[in-house]
């Protein structure tokens, strides 16, 4: 599993998918179709997500309507953005279609 905060034009949001990488084209190919074009994500691992999330994770996790490649774990952009310290991130990563 990978994770990314994904910064968009509606603000961030988490994303959870079973693609080795955030960048992989048939992973930004589901973005799109998202209406995801163009973005800057940041890796989050999945222990920063279980100290962050806990329960939620896993219920996000087991939710058998959405597909393993690409769930959304938090959406609410306001939390997404105060819950993570930006310097624990790393490197971003740029995708502009």
């Amino acid at each position: 599993m990978k994770a990314g905060i994904f910064f968009t034009g509606s603000g961030p949001i988490l994303i959870l998918t079973s693609y080795e990488s955030l960048m992989n084209p048939d992973f930004v190919e589901k973005l799109s179709t998202k209406g995801i074009k163009k973005f800057i994500a940041f890796e989050v691992s999945e222990a920063m997500l279980k100290e962050k999330y806990g329960q939620h994770l896993d219920i996000v996790m087991g939710d058998l309507y959405q597909t393993d490649d690409l769930r959304v774990l938090d959406y609410d952009g306001h939390h997404v953005f105060y819950n993570f310290n930006l310097k624990e991130l790393g490197d971003p990563i740029f995708y502009d279609s």
